[in-house]
């Protein structure tokens, strides 16, 4: 049973979102994160059953700190691509060992980067052949957390979007559409890809961390069936009640931005998930745990768009 839990990376789109899911569920929550501005402030929205602890991931200690008095530890700590390597690999060498110690159940957020190309909505037990870069790094990640002599859940995510999911792709248009008609819009427009409204997806993985025959098993946890760009914009444009329109950046674009931006030269490799999408298949979930909450993405987009204005009236006052 989870009494305590340790969420590190906090102040990310996913670790706010299980903080928040935690602590809604009455389990005292330790958030981690870097930034003590950031969870001084977000204390306030996750309520009391929140404790901040600021430190840095890469240091043992700070780690071993964070995670010494939780019953189970959720990983889901995200830097920019480019700073990966070798970045992840030691933060969770720095998790897995203290977990080990302590003997603590570690819960872990994952993409669908090592999945490959897939032809069909994948199961947990496809067969994964990554291509990219960053999926084979993933694979490694998670072949090192399956070795690691600890009771793990790996999840698989679709891509975020929703309150907080600043670092997202989705986000980034949105921003745009606030202010003007016209959005940049990462892949064609007319392919319908799956996305995850973020609480969604942190319920979801808080209720999969509280049923111990869950551990020692990868999972997927889809979202609410895919949508095309088009229809997002339309969504948009009814809420926002204007016409908005979005721009398909194609990934010749992302390369030449990657001349000047590394975070774009890093994306371009994954490119092929705008073009041949990854849908994840989650009957294995719904079968042995329930339902997957799944927000409407036409309730979705709307809240994160209020989200988005209220942010950016917030910062004109200031």
């Amino acid at each position: 049973m989870i009494k305590t839990a340790s969420v590190l990376g906090a102040t990310g789109g996913m670790g706010y979102a299980l903080t928040e899911a935690l602590c809604h569920k009455n389990i005292r929550t330790i958030a981690f994160a870097r930034s003590e501005e950031n969870l001084t402030k977000y204390k306030e929205e996750w309520g009391p059953n929140a404790e901040i602890f600021a430190g840095d991931a890469l240091k043992p200690a700070d780690i071993e700190k964070a995670v010494s008095e939780a019953d189970a530890v959720f990983h889901a700590i995200n830097i920019p691509y480019q700073n990966w390597e070798p970045a992840l690999s030691i933060i969770l060498d720095n998790i897995l060992h203290v977990c080990r110690k302590h003997k603590k159940p570690f819960i872990y957020v994952d993409n669908i980067y090592s999945y490959g190309f897939q032809t069909m909505p994948a199961t947990e037990t496809a067969d994964r052949d990554p291509h990219t870069k960053k999926g084979q790094f993933r694979q490694t990640l998670s072949e090192k957390i399956k070795g690691a002599a600890v009771p793990y859940i790996i999840a698989h995510f679709p891509d975020f979007y929703g309150p907080h999911a600043g670092n997202t792709l989705l986000h980034y248009t949105f921003e745009q559409i606030i202010n003007k008609n016209r959005g940049l819009f990462v892949g064609k427009t007319d392919i319908a890809r799956e996305y995850i409204f973020i609480k969604d997806g942190a319920k979801a993985l808080t209720e999969l961390a509280l049923n111990e025959e869950a551990y020692g098993e990868t999972w997927n946890m889809p979202g609410a069936g895919t949508i095309t760009g088009q229809e997002i914009a339309h969504i948009a444009a009814r809420h926002l009640n204007k016409k908005v329109s979005f721009h398909p950046v194609h990934k010749w674009m992302i390369c030449a931005i990657g001349i000047f931006d590394p975070m774009m030269r890093e994306y371009a490799e994954l490119m092929y998930l705008n073009e041949t999408p990854v849908i994840l298949e989650g009957s294995k979930y719904e079968n042995r745990i329930g339902s997957i909450p799944k927000t409407a993405y036409a309730d979705g987009i709307r809240e994160t768009l209020d989200y988005i204005l209220q942010n950016t009236e917030k910062s004109a006052t200031f």
